[in-house]
């Protein structure tokens, strides 16, 4: 890759390679935008096959969180990090802190949180470093813990907004969600749509996961291929990625598609077809923003109600996306990205004008 010329075409800010020989520490920062903000994006640990594609990875998904954080409505920009290794096994508290002076470094550019192979405990470790570090545990001041509750309210905040599109009423009581893997995020989204008398249909790969559900909510439990022929009106993906594909696009019995799961289009020509075929799509990365909401929140000393307040601000966020989608003719997976857009260029253009540091003026 030649980076600078990638960096220039994707608009890249700066890209950060770190190093520490006796912890073994090997990890790169990218930031992408931060027209809105400082850029806040989580941390993987990855056991990479190289460098490279350990780099094609935190480029890939800065550039996400910088769409992801402006079309969620926060005052922030995108980056992200990934930390070469096996979390399993080379995670350590010396890696975890060199880790955290580099970003100590950065002065307050980019914020990290956790993700893939890092949990409260390390954010906790890197803290120890650097103030600028998200998604640690309720026991550290200001903490906000796991931030699947607020995931899930997002998600099922977000459906409503959906429902309202399609139905003319953000009511779910009485309507058939068939949810594809019922984990910590889609668990408490079940919780919310079975309190309003949603008729829950669910599966997942882990058994438990599935008898909860039916306990708890009086769900219906359904082979893992066979839910994506389950008659519903809304189909929610809270699993893997990359399931609405060719194979599965004509077996789906849905009005909405609306879920938790991140990157859930295998190829943007998906999203194209879903809106041919006429079926609403609820963007991933902006409904299920609500955990970047709540770790956002953290900046300020969490506050639940805070935070809960915000992540009820995706229901209006999902109407802007759909009003783009009408206005312009276009997918709503890709009126998201105007949304996006649309926002951070108008913010970067009411900072064409120049001011001057006030510690300038005092010094």
């Amino acid at each position: 890759m030649n980076l600078f010329e990638h960096m220039s075409e994707e608009n890249f800010e700066q890209v950060v390679f770190c190093q520490e020989k006796s912890s073994g520490l090997k990890a790169i920062i990218a930031v992408h935008d931060t027209t809105l903000g400082p850029a806040l994006g989580g941390t993987r640990m990855w056991p990479y096959e190289n460098e490279e594609e350990a780099l094609v990875d935190v480029l890939r998904l800065a550039k996400g969180m910088t769409y992801k954080n402006a079309a969620a409505g926060l005052n922030l920009g995108g980056g992200k990090a990934v930390i070469i290794g096996d979390s399993r096994h080379e995670k350590n508290e010396s890696k975890l802190r060199a880790f955290g002076r580099y970003i100590q470094g950065l002065g307050g550019r980019y914020i990290t949180a956790e993700d893939v192979g890092m949990e409260e405990p390390d954010m906790d470790t890197i803290h120890l470093e650097t103030d600028y570090v998200t998604g640690r545990s309720p026991a550290t001041p200001g903490g906000g813990g796991n931030p699947s509750p607020l995931t899930g309210y997002g998600i099922y905040v977000g459906m409503k907004a959906s429902a309202k599109e399609v139905y003319g009423t953000d009511a779910l009581s009485d309507k058939t969600v068939a949810v594809q893997g019922v984990g910590s995020v889609a668990y408490h989204l079940c919780k919310h749509l079975h309190k309003e008398g949603a008729n829950l249909v669910v599966t997942d790969i882990h058994e438990p996961t599935v008898q909860r559900a039916v306990q708890e909510f009086d769900a219906r439990a359904v082979g893992t291929e066979e839910i994506y022929d389950v008659e519903c009106d809304i189909f929610a993906p809270c699993a893997l990625g990359a399931v609405l594909n060719d194979e599965t696009m004509d077996r789906i019995h849905a009005s909405i598609i609306a879920g938790s799961a991140n990157n859930q289009l295998h190829q943007s020509r998906h999203g194209d077809a879903l809106h041919e075929k006429g079926i609403l799509y609820a963007p991933d990365y902006v409904i299920n923003a609500g955990g970047v909401i709540h770790v956002a929140d953290e900046l300020q000393g969490y506050n639940r109600e805070r935070a809960m307040k915000s992540v009820e601000g995706l229901y209006e966020q999902m109407t802007k996306v759909f009003e783009i989608a009408k206005r312009d003719g276009i997918p709503t997976h890709q009126a998201a990205n105007q949304l996006a857009v649309e926002r951070i260029e108008n913010v970067r253009k009411a900072k064409n004008a120049y001011v001057r540091d006030p510690k300038d003026i005092l010094s």
